[in-house]
C-alpha cells in the first residue's frame, strides 16, 4: 500500500492537472483549489517541485524570460496523474468509510451531503 500523500503535494499535483504552470501560478491555484487551506511559500514549493521531478511526477514544460526574469513552467506527468488518482481514491475510500460510520451514530446528522455508503 502506498504511503499517504502530503497535503501540499496533493494540491501541487492537482494544480497541474489541467495545464502547465509557473511557480506563482501553482501557488495561487493550489490556494484557490484548497479553499485557502494550503498557502505555499516559494521555498517550500520549489523544494517540493524538485522532489516531485526526481520522483517523475512532474517535469519542466518550458522556460521563458518575463521582464528579464526566468520563469519555469511545470507539468504533470502520466505517473503524476496516476499517483494523484490513487491518492484521490484513497481519500474517497477513507471519507466514505467515516461517513458510513457517522451515519450509524444515533442522533448525529452528517454534514456531508455528497458522501456515499462505503463498499466492501
Amino acid at each position: 500500500m502506498a504511503k499517504a500523500m502530503r497535503e501540499p503535494t496533493f494540491w501541487i499535483l492537482t494544480a497541474l492537472t489541467d495545464q502547465a504552470r509557473h511557480g506563482y501560478g501553482i501557488i495561487r491555484e493550489a490556494e484557490d483549489l484548497s479553499g485557502g487551506s494550503v498557502r505555499l511559500q516559494a521555498g517550500t514549493l520549489y523544494a517540493a517541485l524538485d522532489r516531485l521531478a526526481a520522483e517523475g511526477l512532474v517535469e519542466i514544460d518550458r522556460e521563458e524570460t518575463v521582464d528579464g526574469r526566468p520563469r519555469r513552467y511545470y507539468r504533470l506527468t502520466d505517473d503524476g496523474a496516476t499517483a494523484l488518482a490513487e491518492e484521490t481514491a484513497r481519500l474517497t475510500r477513507n471519507a466514505d468509510t467515516a461517513a458510513a460510520r457517522l451515519r450509524t451514530r444515533p442522533g448525529f446528522a452528517l454534514a456531508v451531503p455528497h458522501a456515499r455508503p462505503a463498499t466492501a
